[in-house]
């Protein structure tokens, strides 16, 4: 039930395309086709199908280094604003071993959504060298010209390429000033002053040196604690496509911590945006923005500083989404122990809700890495979607759906899921968003040594939703614009942000599953950064959305 067609229509000044999704004009090509759902449906994995032929590539067959661990990352993404979501697919980081596989570095790998269901490999084209790897990557219109641009964080210089449009980018990052050389786990832009355009933060892992294996089994190598930890970097957007580091004015270097990713929300709601930061074997920052440009970490007094338990544990990826339904942002955090739920009770304040949900039941009995929030049955609650994966060693588990049963419990769904979730695989990152447009949300994740997994989201349709597509006047995103919805008499909220997590990003739209016998979205307000307000009401539902500023 792919949307197609867009119709215009001007409201109060307010430009509304309606599922603006329209045929792409040219003939696919061929290609073995893509399976059909499965009769019990769940998800299928169509990675090969769709053409997805990329491969992460170790330098060794086995992990003897870190940095190699680490993995590397994917993002979903409109790259050529046809309304389809885009992917790129990274190789991961310039490892420190002499290489002995066939094919390392892997590189990184741009794809063309078809609209097809289909992806075309238009790496050649694009300009991005690919002897150069690649750890994480963000995406946002960081010129506002309205186009999205890429950043990719590496170990070692990180770069931005600017999208000239066609697929193809140029390498900008020496005039933007956004250059930093040191070992990047990931990047989130925002919108820090308020002024419009986007502002990026940078986090930082470890500054990895060769150690003395000595005092190590053989079989395992140093953790991240023997290595210093490495500090952010925040780059304030001047305009004109080029960036100024106030780092250290900001105070974001105040604490420093092994990052391994970020979110940045508006974590007070006092309308600025924050950053959260999940630390490896520290504990987790919260940089509370005051709106004059300084950032103060606030984690300890807001409750997210640690675990349920008082922990420090190896945190990994980080997601932010309305759990409960109760309209306020909460916080998932995936780690080598019980994870975490930090549920908002108030605006600055959240308590561990993972012992009490029975998230730590279902996540502890592996290291959990990528993590997402997802509304995979549409029927309003966000569920979670995890990958598992030895900390040290090349063993994966099934990854794992757990479904929102509602009142804050969560239960294990793999069977409703299907076969991809009794496969074992040794995932690393992990992303989400509605790659075929037909309403409902796919899952892709990366593997170490092998392929990315595709799963099309093959669960039935019987429930509604909407996806909305919202476009700033001077950024294509406009990171930080608050989203609330009432349909079905129920309330949903969001936030429109840079939905980064462990070494990628999702799909930056709004979607909202709305339950079953909804036709008709009563009214959707959007709060937008700038402090103006748009309203609408009666908007037909199933279908996808794009409200421009």
């Amino acid at each position: 039930m792919t949307a197609r067609g867009a119709a215009a229509v001007i409201l109060a000044g307010w430009v509304l395309l309606g599922s603006g999704c329209g045929d792409r004009g040219e003939a696919p090509a061929q290609r073995p086709p893509l399976p059909p759902p499965s009769p019990a449906g769940g998800f299928s994995d169509v990675a090969l199908q769709a053409g997805i032929t990329a491969r992460h590539i170790l330098a060794t067959p086995e992990l003897r280094n870190i940095v190699d661990g680490v993995g590397a990352g994917a993002a979903f993404a409109d790259l050529d604003g046809d309304g389809w979501l885009d992917l790129v697919v990274l190789g991961g980081p310039r490892s420190p071993e002499p290489s002995v596989m066939p094919g390392h570095p892997a590189g990184i790998r741009v794809y063309r959504n078809r609209g097809d269901g289909g992806f075309d490999d238009v790496t050649a084209r694009t300009g991005i060298p690919q002897e150069r790897g690649g750890v994480a990557v963000a995406v946002a219109d960081a010129d506002g010209d309205g186009k999205r641009d890429l950043y990719i964080v590496d170990r070692g210089p990180n770069r931005l390429y600017r999208n000239q449009g066609g697929f193809r980018f140029q390498d900008v990052t020496r005039k933007a000033g956004v250059g930093d050389a040191r070992f990047g786990i990931g990047a989130a832009f925002f919108d820090m002053d308020a002024d419009g355009d986007l502002d990026l933060f940078a986090a930082n892992y470890l500054d990895y040196t060769p150690s003395d294996h000595a005092y190590y089994a053989p079989d395992a190598y140093p953790g991240p604690g023997v290595y210093n930890p490495e500090p952010p970097v925040l780059y304030r957007n001047r305009g004109a496509g080029t960036f100024e580091d106030v780092s250290r004015e900001s105070g974001v270097t105040a604490a420093l911590g092994r990052a391994m990713s970020l979110a940045s929300f508006d974590a007070d709601d006092d309308g600025r945006s924050d950053v959260f930061v999940a630390n490896d074997v520290t504990e987790k920052f919260l940089w509370m923005n005051d709106g004059q440009g300084r950032f103060r970490d606030m984690a300890g007094l807001a409750k997210v500083a640690y675990g349920e338990q008082g922990e420090r544990t190896s945190a990994m990826a980080a997601d932010v989404g309305d759990v409960d339904g109760d309209l306020q942002p909460d916080i998932v955090v995936s780690d080598n122990a019980y994870g975490t739920l930090y549920r908002r009770v108030r605006p600055g304040l959240f308590e561990d809700a993972a012992r009490r949900s029975g998230l730590a039941v279902l996540l502890a009995p592996h290291v959990t890495w990528g993590a997402n929030l997802i509304d995979y049955d549409n029927d309003g609650d966000l569920d979670l979607f995890a990958v598992q994966a030895d900390l040290h060693h090349l063993n994966g588990w099934e990854p794992l759906l757990l479904k929102n049963e509602g009142r804050l419990r969560f239960a294990d769904a793999a069977a409703e899921g299907g076969a991809p979730f009794s496969a074992r695989r040794v995932g690393r990152s992990s992303i989400v968003g509605d790659y075929d447009n037909d309403g409902d949300t796919d899952i892709l994740f990366t593997v170490l040594g092998d392929r990315p997994v595709l799963l099309r989201n093959d669960v039935s349709a019987a429930n509604s939703w909407i996806t909305l597509d919202l476009a700033g006047r001077r950024a294509r995103d406009p990171f930080g614009a608050k989203v609330t919805l009432e349909a079905g008499g129920r309330r949903y909220a969001a936030e429109s942000r840079c939905r980064s997590t462990y070494l990628g990003q999702s799909d930056p739209r709004l979607h909202f599953g709305l339950g079953a016998g909804v036709d008709t979205v009563d009214r959707i307000r959007v709060a937008w950064p700038d402090g103006s307000v748009s309203e609408l009401k009666g908007v037909r539902a199933r279908q996808i959305l794009s409200i421009r500023q």
